[in-house]
């Protein structure tokens, strides 16, 4: 390991010939069409200037006013008579951009072309001119789309993370954000950028993120959960360990609670850590409302978390293990129903898990205009054609329509998706010992919840460990006075 690392070649440095700086380049991108090379030539002294960018992500009217105009009109002005050293000088002073800076490593030239910085070089100059010229086309800010609220903000992220930055910063208008940034992807090279507040924010925390960040080994980034699944506690695991939001609120409002937010370019969704099981359950919209109204909207939506993950499960159980648990009215109800099903319960229920598992995934992949129509009418019309034609009983239908409805109330897609996939557990926990099975399930779920971890923090805090003060907060929200008294006594 050692020989390898002394092995390794020192960082390419620009060379003092233009020409060859210029073939170099060439030589590195290949024969690609937006590679743009304009060479000036200072007819008096000899020397040459190269400007050099990519086509398509440069600000063209920026390049053309602000860079290549001032240097033509410098060159005509001085009458081709600056020597390189004192025409570098004359150039930096005079082009007009507000990002301008000096380059002597051959990597870092490289890296400023693919960003979309325009690079400038002289002839006997063994560096180059840096001037910040990015334009990168992103989508306007328009209203969330997976996380919308009826009283609330209604912008949300795009793709771009410079703009995504600037819609937390103009929230938090306080010198105390910090923000660091790295590039993660041997080939992408995506931006990833980590925001806190300092003096809220433990430091510990920012370290361990920054750490994590760093020793990701990847050839690219195309979204956040790439970086969420690289940098979590624990790799095996249904449940989210990370929070990702396209809410610039819901990121300004962790920041205030001192939690970390990671932003990624070329993703809408940024991340926020560390976090709770609860918080899942936590929507923007709490804050906006009566905090007693919010906190009824908490508990239905813990609620219809359960629903979704147990009713399937509970009514197998009852109607193959425990009959003499269900009312004899209902039993002999259910059992009608039953006399014209020729498939075991158990088969009857994942058919119709599956049937609206389909629906589901169909409703989202076709285009917008008609896919929530096709879900609800292919919804209604498979389970009445179903119970009809003899394949699902009715009462199988309400169950699987219940537990499928129940998950649209949570806020968050990433709680729905854990809740989706242990349903199928418990249910052939279910069939195969009754409610005995669901109990083990569940401890084995507990369990499992007791020993995941945020970046440190007990994924189940504040219930394990037990904290009265944060349960003002948690699955009740009080009042603001009573919270903004909380926030006081955390910073002190």
């Amino acid at each position: 390991m050692t020989n390898s690392l002394q092995e390794q070649p020192k960082e390419k440095r620009i060379s003092t010939v233009l020409k060859e700086n210029v073939q170099n380049i060439e030589k590195e991108f290949g024969k690609t069409n937006d590679l743009s090379i304009r060479q000036l030539n200072q007819q008096q002294s000899g020397t040459n200037i190269a400007i050099i960018h990519l086509s398509g992500i440069v600000d063209e009217k920026s390049l053309n006013e602000h860079i290549i105009e001032p240097i033509i009109q410098l060159m005509k002005t001085s009458n081709n008579q600056l020597s390189p050293s004192d025409l570098e000088g004359s150039i930096f002073n005079t082009l007009e951009v507000s990002d301008i800076s000096f380059a002597t490593d051959w990597e870092q030239l490289l890296s400023s072309i693919l960003i979309g910085d325009t690079v400038i070089l002289l002839d006997n100059i063994p560096k180059a001119i840096i001037a910040g010229t990015q334009k990168i086309e992103s989508r306007s800010i328009t209203e969330p789309t997976s996380q919308t609220v009826i009283r609330g903000p209604k912008d949300s992220f795009n793709e771009n993370i410079r703009q995504n930055i600037s819609l937390v910063r103009s929230r938090i208008q306080n010198t105390n954000i910090r923000i660091w940034s790295s590039k993660v992807g041997t080939i992408t090279k995506t931006e990833v950028a980590v925001m806190y507040l300092e003096g809220v924010t433990e430091k510990k925390y920012v370290d361990e993120i920054v750490e994590r960040i760093d020793s990701i080994d990847i050839d690219g980034v195309l979204e956040s959960n790439y970086i969420e699944e690289l940098i979590q506690d624990h790799k095996k695991t249904l449940f989210p360990l990370l929070l990702n939001t396209e809410r610039p609120d819901v990121v300004v409002a962790n920041l205030l609670e001192g939690k970390i937010a990671i932003f990624i370019h070329g993703t809408p969704f940024v991340l926020i850590c560390p976090i709770t099981f609860i918080q899942f359950f936590q929507s923007p919209e709490d804050y906006y409302n009566n905090y007693v109204y919010s906190t009824f909207l908490r508990m239905l939506r813990v609620g219809a978390f359960l629903v979704n993950m147990y009713a399937t499960a509970i009514y197998l159980a009852l109607i193959t293990h425990h009959q003499g648990l269900i009312p004899t009215t209902l039993l002999v109800s259910i059992m009608a129903q039953r006399e014209r099903i020729p498939f075991p319960a158990v088969i009857e229920i994942l058919m119709m898990e599956v049937a609206f598992e389909v629906l589901r995934e169909a409703g989202i992949r076709m285009p917008r205009a008609i896919g929530p129509a096709v879900s609800i009418v292919g919804a209604l019309i498979l389970g009445q054609a179903a119970v009809e034609a003899g394949f699902v009983s009715a009462a199988v239908v309400i169950i699987v329509a219940t537990s499928a409805i129940s998950s649209f109330t949570l806020p968050n897609t990433s709680i729905v998706n854990v809740a989706r996939g242990l349903r199928f557990f418990l249910l052939f926990s279910s069939a195969f010992i009754g409610l005995f099975g669901v109990l083990l399930m569940s401890l084995a779920i507990l369990l499992h919840l007791c020993s995941l971890r945020s970046f440190g923090i007990s994924y189940l805090t504040p219930y394990a460990p037990f904290s009265l003060k944060e349960q003002k907060d948690s699955l009740f929200r009080f009042s603001f006075p009573v919270l903004r008294r909380k926030s006081s006594s955390k910073k002190n």
